[in-house]
């Protein structure tokens, strides 16, 4: 696996591999407006850092790409901002937590159970609460934070209760942080080495005022992130109240294959009572498309959050989601419809009601202009990715079958093929697609009833056909157009057994193209 930055967040049991076990990839300054304080107690100096920084252990149920599902803890860091106990940190280090303990200041003898009042997953910021008043406190470093600045990182890492400090310089004051678990605006490149179990600890100048929260770190390039000051303050206020701010509920983590091919939006956990949680999704989810948008294609929540800064996350936003625990897709909506299970087809012995759907070893191919991409089981490996120009216009296009030969000729060997077209868009109808298909379908196979097909990205018909070529093979041929108008894309594949009649659900459910 690459990774250029990783997450300093949590210090956890080593587990087994899951069967899913994916590659993570690699990856303003002006005066803030003061925190919350208090007018009776003054803040923390340079030489008492410790005693406002807090340890923090969130134990609940996780799902990891690479670990798979646990109930644990894991530990992070944190800070506190007021006297009467608020204190900020990552989002990934507390979101979807059952309990929260706290340790103030190294100390182990005395744990606080804090509550979580707001959270973004695409700042990676949370705001919570330990009971209690006359806490010790940060102030917010006031002015212009600049390039050289000699700064500080703090916190309990490895999840071990003995504090340390890291010293640096800011190198870049103000640069953009799109990484896989977050999409901000400003962080603060810096040298002071931040280390695991160190996510969501305060970075502070020399004269222990805040100027941002620790999140990302490089120990082979030396590379560490803090979120800016100006971040921070711009929503604090909103967190405190309770407002969530560019988030629906999730621990999220943008993750890829081993080719760096982005695969999508890893659900580590999931806040209940969330749109996430109302939705249906669970962790150990993979989010594939939000609201039409294909997600992590650069291996960063950029494109997720987006789509959460163009429409509010209080909107009905459509989602794709793979399920890797049992190998479904699904569709649905945040503050909308549930997800339900994408199918087709049933097999012939199925009960009414149930779902079936493919299991089973699945790979990602794309075609040779890499338009295309699409699920098909391993066992189909033998491809053909050349495009294809006719009447319609120029095509790109990939089939995968166990038998080109086969599949290409006769009736008795499964595969798919997937085209799509720009130009088609505007030529043809998916209407009449369908019909062509037909007029050579029909006369090989026993035709069922068409029916429409609208994924929440694409709209068109798909046909369904039985008994093909007497080898009791069959088939499904699907046209659709995006709904921007961009494309025009056809799905054919045939299924000889019932693994394969699942596996077509697998297809359809997991095409996708890109002009």
């Amino acid at each position: 696996m690459t990774s250029s930055l990783t997450r300093r967040a949590t210090s956890r049991p080593a587990l087994a591999l899951s069967a899913f076990t994916l590659a993570l990839v690699s990856l303003s300054a002006c005066t803030a407006p003061a925190a919350p304080s208090s007018s009776s107690s003054k803040a923390v100096t340079f030489e008492d850092v410790q005693s406002a920084t807090i340890q923090i252990e969130a134990v609940g149920t996780f799902v990891s790409p690479e670990e798979g599902g646990y109930e644990a803890a894991g530990r992070g860091s944190g800070f506190l901002v007021s006297s009467d106990g608020i204190a900020v940190t990552n989002n990934h280090v507390v979101v979807g937590a059952g309990t929260l303990d706290v340790w103030l200041g190294g100390d182990t003898d005395k744990t606080y159970n804090a509550k979580i009042l707001g959270s973004s997953e695409c700042l990676d910021l949370a705001v919570i609460q330990l009971p209690g008043d006359s806490f010790p406190f940060f102030d917010w470093r006031e002015g212009e934070i600049k390039t050289a600045t000699d700064v500080y990182a703090a916190g309990f890492p490895l999840g071990d209760p003995t504090f340390t400090m890291t010293r640096g310089i800011v190198s870049k004051a103000s640069t953009p942080g799109e990484t896989p678990w977050a999409s901000l605006d400003t962080v603060i490149e810096h040298d002071a080495r931040i280390r695991g179990g160190n996510s969501g600890g305060p970075l502070i100048d020399d004269k222990g005022r805040l100027v941002g929260v620790n999140y990302a770190g490089n120990n082979t390039y030396d590379t560490n992130l803090a979120i800016h000051r100006d971040e921070v303050t711009a929503v604090i206020d909103d967190l405190i109240a309770g407002k969530d701010i560019l988030s629906l509920g999730i621990n999220a983590q943008a993750i890829a294959d081993e080719s760096g091919q982005g695969l999508g939006v890893w659900v580590s956990s999931v806040q209940s009572g969330s749109p996430a949680d109302k939705a249906g999704i669970e962790p150990g989810d993979l989010l594939t498309k939000l609201q039409g948008v294909t997600l992590a294609q650069d291996g960063t929540l950029a494109d997720y959050c987006d789509v959460l800064r163009t429409h509010g996350q209080d909107a009905t936003l459509d989602v794709d989601v793979y399920r890797p625990a049992d190998g479904i897709y699904y569709r649905g909506q945040f503050n909308g419809e549930a997800l339900e299970a994408v199918q087709v087809l049933s097999t012939p012995d199925e009960a009414e009601g149930s779902s079936e759907v493919a299991t089973g070893d699945f790979v990602s191919i794309t075609d040779d202009s890499g338009n295309i991409q699409v699920e098909v089981p391993a066992a189909w490996n033998q491809l053909d990715g050349a495009g294809y120009t006719n009447d319609d216009g120029t095509w790109s296009s990939v089939i995968a079958t166990p038998d080109m030969a086969g599949f290409s000729d006769g009736w008795d060997t499964p595969g798919v093929w997937v085209a799509a077209s720009p130009d088609a868009s505007s030529r043809v109808t998916p209407d009449v697609l369908v019909q062509r298909a037909d007029e050579f379908l029909a006369a090989n196979c026993t035709p069922q009833e068409s029916a429409p097909f609208d994924d929440g990205v694409h709209t068109g018909t798909y046909q369904v056909y039985e008994q093909c070529g007497g080898a009791g093979a069959a088939y499904v041929f699907l046209a659709a157009t995006a709904n921007d108008g961009s494309y025009t894309i056809t799905v054919a594949v045939q299924a000889n057994s019932e693994p394969d009649l699942a596996a077509i659900d697998r297809v359809i459910g997991s095409f996708i193209a890109q002009f």
